[in-house]
This record gives structure tokens, sequence and C-alpha cells, in this order.
């Protein structure tokens, strides 16, 4: 059973349950699939003011914060117990590519030369950490919502504008894998 779960699921089985949790969701409860909401809830819940954009009943959501919860929760103990020792597989063209600009080590789920505090006080890091970080969160704002609630909760619902914000999403990820990351890679 360890040995089922420890190891990397099938996109078709992993996406057929992210899948039914839509149709679960609204059936169930009425309820809408989507994270960046919980930004807002945690604002109106902790931080009560006369702000009119956090007055509303944020109890009423609080079902969202404990399905964040449980994805922390989840994370944090399938990397303390299911977690390998071996190093991320990556396709050998990707591996060449990535180490002419000096990213070799995969011994993590992310790579070092990107992701620790050292890389995070580089240009690269600073661009990649806080400029990323800034423009995720303030797209995700102006587009009212994430991918996870555009793309999976708002084309089940067949939704124009969630149709319009996963192209956008697509389009955006295609510019910024293949024209941008590369420049600032190449730092």
């Amino acid at each position: 059973m360890i040995e089922t779960i420890s190891q990397p699921w099938p996109w078709y089985v992993a996406g057929a349950i992210i899948g039914l949790i839509v149709p679960a969701l609204l059936l169930l409860g009425n309820k809408h699939f989507g994270i960046s909401s919980n930004l807002r809830h945690i604002c109106a819940a902790c931080f009560p003011s006369n702000i009119p954009f956090f007055k509303y009943d944020w109890k009423k959501e609080s079902w969202n914060l404990f399905f964040v919860g449980g994805i922390l929760l989840g994370g944090f103990l399938s990397a303390q117990y299911l977690g390998s020792n071996e190093p991320i597989q990556i396709h050998p063209d990707l591996a060449q590519e990535l180490a002419a600009y000096g990213i070799t080590d995969f011994s993590g789920l992310v790579p070092v030369q990107l992701f620790s505090f050292d890389a995070l006080f580089s240009a690269k890091g600073l661009i990649m950490m806080i400029g990323g970080g800034f423009l995720v969160g303030f797209g995700t704002r102006y587009a009212g919502g994430c991918t996870s609630g555009h793309a999976i909760m708002g084309l089940s619902n067949l939704q124009w504008p969630s149709l319009v914000a996963t192209i956008c999403f697509m389009v955006g990820g295609f510019i910024m894998a293949n024209f941008i990351l590369p420049y600032i890679l190449s730092l």
C-alpha cells in the first residue's frame, strides 16, 4: 500500500480524481473549488476592518480553509513519510539545457541553484521569487481567481471569463517558459 501511494500517479488517475472533486463539491454542498480566495477569507477573519472587500460572512466559506489546511498537511506528511532519496528524473534534453544555465542539482523537488537562501538574494532569485510571486498574486486578483479556480471549476461550469482566463494563463506560461525564463536564467 505504501509503495503505491509513494510513487507518482499517472496523469489520467490524478486528473480524474481532481475532476471528480468539482461535481462532488457542487452536489454535496453547492461549493466552488478554488484556492486563491482563501487569502481573502483569512484577511477577513484576522483583520476585520471597514474595508468593503473584507465585509462578508467569511465563516460560510471556512470549509475552504480546511481544504487548504488538508493540502498543507498532506504535503507535509508526504514529504516526511513518503519521500524518496532518489534524485528527480528529468528528460536528458532538459537536463542538458538547464546545465547550460548552471542548474545541475536535482536532488530535491526543486533545483537547489534556484530555490535556496543563497539563490534568493541573487538577481535571479529576486526576480523569480519576489517578482514572480507579486505577478502571480496580482494576476490572480486581476483575473478574479487562480488557475485551479478558472481551469477546473470555471470551465466545468462553462463560464466564458474562465475560458478567457485559462487561455491567457496558457499563453502567458508559454511565453514565460520559452522567452522570458531563458533570459532570466542566463543572468
